[in-house]
């Protein structure tokens, strides 16, 4: 009794001096991959201006973008059934000019 009492001991302190890894090994570029910038460390959109008007400003003219965008289907219908809504152009031109800049915008 007293024997199996040590050789549990002796298994206990091989076992805490000599850690085994667990799981699947893990692949070389993993811990490359680890030191590299993450989404945490990237800093948000428009910190480096200092304002937050840049960023206002595609806000509004995202949401420009898509209140114009709603109302195309419906003149695309009315297109179909013989009828050309007078302000159709203007609101292509726009949402066209809006997509560009906020493009424009998103690149750099």
């Amino acid at each position: 009794m007293k024997t199996l009492v040590v050789f549990m001991l002796g298994l206990a302190f091989v076992d805490c001096a000599f850690p085994q890894q667990r799981g699947a090994p893990i692949p070389p570029g993993i811990r490359k991959a680890d030191q590299l910038p993450g989404p945490a460390d990237v800093p948000p959109m428009g910190a480096s201006s200092g304002t937050g008007a840049t960023a206002m400003a595609m806000r509004d003219q995202a949401h420009e973008l898509a209140e114009l965008a709603e109302t195309i289907p419906e003149d695309v219908f009315h297109v179909s059934k013989g009828t050309l809504p007078k302000d159709l152009s203007e609101k292509l031109k726009r949402i066209e000019k809006l997509s560009k800049t906020l493009r424009g915008e998103v690149s750099h």
